[in-house]
């Protein structure tokens, strides 16, 4: 995978999250639980910042890895091997991050939708960063 079309990869997914929160935020789900806010409040910052961290987090960071680490993560095909490194970007946001922002080990301080949606939020950012990143790669997005 080239880095280019990872990074790419990684941004469109985190576009597709920033979606799914903004439409959490109007239905009340968890309200308690606004990922932007905690970034924000990790930072010390504002809601702006937050959002930056979060598309530079999942464009920079977890696109990039995508791209250098693609040889090595297993899956049958570039989606599934999106969804299993947002099973990672899961385990490292549950083990250090949640806790630091103050939702606790596991984001258990919000009950088991704390650990829950934040897995499956992982899961759709990997299947979405696999399958833009393989549709980049194969061409498919080129004009003919």
């Amino acid at each position: 995978m080239s880095i280019k079309n990872g990074l790419i990869g990684g941004f469109i997914g985190s576009a597709v999250l920033a979606i799914i929160f903004v439409m959490k935020g109007m239905i009340g789900m968890i309200p308690e639980m606004d990922i932007i806010a905690m970034l924000s409040a990790m930072m010390g910052t504002g809601a702006a910042m937050g959002w930056v961290a979060h598309f530079v987090i999942g464009t920079v960071v977890w696109g990039g890895i995508f791209a250098l680490a693609n040889g090595s993560i297993p899956g049958g095909n570039q989606t599934a091997k999106g969804v299993v490194l947002g099973i990672a970007a899961w385990l490292m946001m549950m083990i250090v991050v949640m806790p630091m922002a103050g939702g606790g080990f596991f984001g258990l301080h919000f009950g088991m939708m704390g650990f829950v949606l934040p897995l499956i939020l992982h899961i759709v950012f990997g299947a979405v960063m696999g399958f833009t990143g393989a549709f980049l790669e194969n061409g498919a997005a080129k004009p003919a």
